[in-house]
Order: C-alpha cells, then sequence, then structure tokens
C-alpha cells in the first residue's frame, strides 16, 4: 500500500480520533462493571466541563498546563529525545518566578513584572534542562535516565528553598510568602469583565492566551527557522544530518533548552495566574501527563492544543463524575487518562492499515494498480 494516496489528514485525524473512540468504548466497559450507566457519566463529565462558564473555565485553566508541557515534549520528540523531565523543569522554574515575585513585586510595576516573570520562567527551565543535555551531548549519558533523575533533584531543592529560604517566619506551611498583587497575572473573568462579558470566576487567567501564542510559535520555529530544520533533520537521520554539517552536540543543546523553557512556562500559569505563592508539588503530575499530551496531538502544536484540551475535559469532567456519583473514586479518571495513553500511545497505529485500506476502496484506488502504473 502505497502512502502517496494516503492523506496527511488521515494520519493525523482519523487515526488518533479511531483510537480516542475505541478508548472511551473500553472507558465505558469500565463504567458498566463499576455499576454507573456510561451515557450518564459522558453527560456529567460534559456538562461539568463545557455545560457553564465556571466549567469551560476548569477546562482551558488545566489545558493551559497541558499545553506547555506538551509542546516541551513535541519540541525534544522531534529531535528524538525523550525529556522525561518536564516535571521537575516546570517545577525548578517555580522557583525563578517566586524570587522575581517576592524580591521585585514590592519595587516594579505591573507591566515590568510580567515580561521579568516569563524571562525567569523560560531561563529557570531552560536551565535545568541544559545540565541533562550537556551530559548526553558531551558525556553520552542518556536523556531519558538523566531527566528522570533531575525530577527528584528538583523535588529536593524546592523543599529546601521552601523550608529554609522562601517560608515566612513563624509560618509551619512549607510555602513561600503570597506573592505582591503587580506580580498576579491577570484572571479571564476580571479581562473579560473589562469588556461586558461576565464569567464566574476560575483560576483561568490570560495564559492561556499566551499559550496558544507559544503554539503557534513552536509552529514556526520548527517548520519555518533553520533551527527547527536541523531539530527535524537531527531527529530523522542524526547520521545524515551529520554529514550535512549540522553539529548534534549544538542542535542537543538547543532543542533541551527550548523544551525546558516551555515547560518551565508552566509555572506562570499556576503561580502567577492563581496560586501567587510557592508551594510544594505544585505542579501535580502535569509535566508527565505532558508526555501523553504530545503522543496524542502527533508532536504537533495544533494537535497538542486539541489533546491538551481533551485532558482538561477529562480533569474538569472526572471531578464533575466523583461529585454527582460518590460511588466512583475520584482516581477513575486515571483510568480514563491510561485508556488514553494506550490507544494513543502503545497501540497508536493499530487501526491505521484497516482505515488506509477502507479510504482507498471509498476513494476507488487500490493498491495493485497503483503499482502496475508505477512500474
Amino acid at each position: 500500500m502505497s502512502s502517496q494516496r494516503i492523506p496527511g489528514w488521515i494520519n493525523y485525524a482519523v487515526v488518533p480520533l479511531a483510537n480516542i473512540l475505541m478508548a472511551f468504548f473500553v472507558s465505558a466497559l469500565v463504567f458498566v462493571y463499576v455499576g454507573v450507566d456510561p451515557i450518564d457519566a459522558a453527560k456529567v463529565m460534559w456538562e461539568g466541563a463545557f455545560g457553564y462558564s465556571e466549567g469551560w473555565g476548569y477546562t482551558l485553566y488545566y489545558a493551559t498546563g497541558f499545553i506547555f508541557t506538551g509542546l516541551a515534549v513535541s519540541i525534544a520528540f522531534h529531535c528524538q529525545l525523550f525529556n522525561i523531565g518536564g516535571e521537575g523543569q516546570a517545577y525548578f522554574a517555580g522557583l525563578g518566578v517566586a524570587l522575581v515575585s517576592l524580591y521585585l513585586g514590592d519595587v516594579l510595576p505591573f507591566w515590568l513584572m510580567m515580561p521579568l516573570l516569563i524571562i525567569a520562567a523560560g531561563l529557570f527551565g531552560a536551565g535545568w534542562a541544559f545540565i541533562p543535555a550537556y551530559l548526553q551531548a558531551k558525556r553520552g549519558s542518556h536523556i531519558v535516565i538523566t531527566t528522570i533523575m533531575f525530577n527528584f533533584i528538583a523535588a529536593s531543592i524546592m523543599a529546601y528553598f521552601l523550608v529554609e529560604v522562601l517560608k515566612p517566619p513563624m509560618s509551619m506551611a512549607p510555602e513561600s510568602a503570597v506573592f505582591p498583587v503587580s506580580s498576579w497575572i491577570p484572571k479571564m473573568h476580571d479581562f473579560l469583565g473589562a469588556f461586558g462579558y461576565e464569567m464566574t470566576a476560575t483560576p483561568l487567567n490570560l495564559t492561556f492566551i499566551f499559550g496558544l501564542i507559544c503554539a503557534v510559535l513552536v509552529w514556526f520555529f520548527l517548520w519555518n527557522t533553520r533551527w527547527g530544520y536541523e531539530i527535524r533533520a537531527q531527529g530523522f537521520n542524526p547520521s545524515a544530518a551529520k554529514y550535512a554539517g549540522i553539529d548534534p552536540i549544538k542542535i542537543t543543546l538547543l532543542t533541551m533548552a527550548v523544551s525546558g523553557m516551555l515547560a518551565g512556562f508552566f509555572a506562570l500559569n499556576t503561580l502567577s495566574g492563581d496560586m501567587h505563592q510557592l508551594k510544594l508539588n505544585y505542579v501535580a503530575g502535569f509535566g508527565f501527563t505532558g508526555i501523553a499530551v504530545s503522543l496524542m496531538g502527533r508532536n504537533h502544536p495544533v494537535g497538542i492544543v486539541l489533546a491538551s484540551i481533551l485532558f482538561g475535559f477529562l480533569y474538569q469532567g472526572g471531578a464533575e463524575l466523583a461529585f454527582e456519583f460518590p460511588g466512583i473514586d475520584s482516581k477513575i479518571i486515571v483510568v480514563l487518562q491510561g485508556l488514553i495513553i494506550l490507544f494513543s500511545g502503545a497501540l497508536e497505529y493499530m487501526f491505521k492499515p484497516s482505515i488506509e485500506k477502507l479510504y482507498l476502496k471509498a476513494t476507488g484506488w487500490r493498491a495493485d494498480k497503483e503499482e502496475a502504473q508505477n512500474a
């Protein structure tokens, strides 16, 4: 079967959709097993995530975090680097955001604080990713092992700073002081309210718009710049890329730095946009879930944005589901995520041959006729 007759939208849209539908079908069987009507469960999740403005707000708030961590993983994937350290990079970036907010928030106005916070989050995230990149590029250490280890190192460093440095006097909680107001990213309901649109108060903030801008910039960077071409060439064929004059050390360092920077932007959404203080474990697994988001989105910014909204739907809809059905453990959302990861990752190409054959049959093409014409 020739791929020349198979359009790109089959592999980038139809195949992932088939995988998601199969994951939802198996999820429905799980709900039947626990004694819940899957149709009722789907309605509750949909209404809870998209049925009213508050649900939308929480869904998009969660999706914002997934956009950053998903983009971070996708950049590394294009260079055939498996960055498992998004969790630690996002966590460590929170330290940069906290330091800038606490030490400059009372001095500088909002319009100066925002670019400084973006720079701090990006630099701390990129810096934490640069070390494993250097170890692989210069010392031959495997990027998967080092990034996993650096997640634990970041957690230890953050615990030290929150207990010994940033914790306010007389406080027993391992968290920093509340950031000055000038370092708060405006909430979306306040922003829309200024234009006369009423929205229920939610954690959703303007970082969501910044996340969409980052997705566009990642697309432009990968497919419209020389560096992006070198990253994709290195990932597609390292030997050919090196023969063409592409420095693998430079590309590895660049790719991981950009990946860590994107993961670091997660701190803007959670800390500057919602919590307004640094707390332990504030990343809450979003860095690891970003791997699934990137896989589902086929490492393309558009797909990652859509996959992020889907996972935001699962988070918010799952919370509503646990509220409406007290007998359901809230951890069932982890089961749903696992099924989606299973069918979008490990079983990614299970339906691809059948879908391609159906497409060729529907459009009147046959592989043998095509091969005869090309002979």
